[in-house]
């Protein structure tokens, strides 16, 4: 198992929100203190538990898909990718205020393009969400030469994506890439050849969770196919 923790335990994007909310409880204790005190040390702790990052453990299998983030898988299907033309299994993630928000990489390869969209703030659990929302489409291609497409998008409550990677780059499974403030979605679109190892309403949990295996890239299968076929002419003859 890999330890993947290439960052600080409480995420930089959660710093200054930190320090505000630390600053205003102390404040409030010291001119008033009580319940109204109380009231915003909670606010300070639910704040600093949305910024969390802890190190995780990472499975060393390399056809292994593992979750970009913690959260709830809400939608699996079969559908062409938006991002890329191409017939895929899609499996979308959801991620409620209480889970981590930093988003890794399922899978390592070369980013191939990045697309961002303006959009609308549903809640992140509907199906619209996926069309109608803000998003950042990262569409990687793996060392095999498959497509792997993950989105980030955003939801009734986040307003800012963030996405620290460009066009050209290698990212590496488990590699930490973006960010999404206070709730929202994981997409992630694999090629058909993959199999899916969750289910609707399972848990995950950011890089521990495998959530699938990468199967053989399309040319590679038809090309198997086109060895086996003439061994099965000569065995009838």
């Amino acid at each position: 198992m890999n330890r993947i923790y290439p960052h600080p335990f409480f995420a930089r994007e959660g710093w200054a929100f930190m320090g505000i909310a630390f600053v205003i409880a102390l404040l409030v204790q010291i001119f008033a203190g009580g319940f109204l005190a109380f009231i915003f040390w909670v606010l300070f702790i639910l704040v600093a538990q949305f910024f969390r990052d802890p190190a995780r453990e990472m499975t060393n299998e390399p056809k292994a898909v593992v979750a970009p983030v913690d959260g709830r898988v809400v939608k699996i299907e079969e559908t062409v990718c938006p991002y890329t033309g191409e017939q895929t299994k899609m499996i979308s993630i959801f991620m409620s205020i209480f889970n981590v928000h930093s988003q890794k990489a399922p899978v390592s390869g070369r980013i191939e393009k990045i697309e961002y969209f303006h959009g609308r703030y549903f809640n992140a659990a509907l199906d619209k969400a996926s069309e109608q929302n803000e998003r950042n489409a990262v569409t990687v291609v793996t060392e095999d030469g498959q497509r792997v497409c993950f989105v980030q998008i955003a939801g009734l409550v986040a307003r800012r994506i963030l996405c620290y990677r460009m066009v050209g780059d290698e990212l590496k499974r488990g590699e930490r890439y973006g960010f999404i403030r206070f709730g929202s979605r994981v997409d992630v679109y694999l090629p058909m050849s993959a199999q899916v190892l969750v289910s609707i309403g399972d848990k995950t949990t950011g890089v521990e969770t495998v959530i699938a295996r990468m199967g053989e890239p399309a040319d590679k299968q038809a090309g198997d196919g086109a060895q086996t076929e003439p061994a099965g002419q000569d065995q009838a003859a």
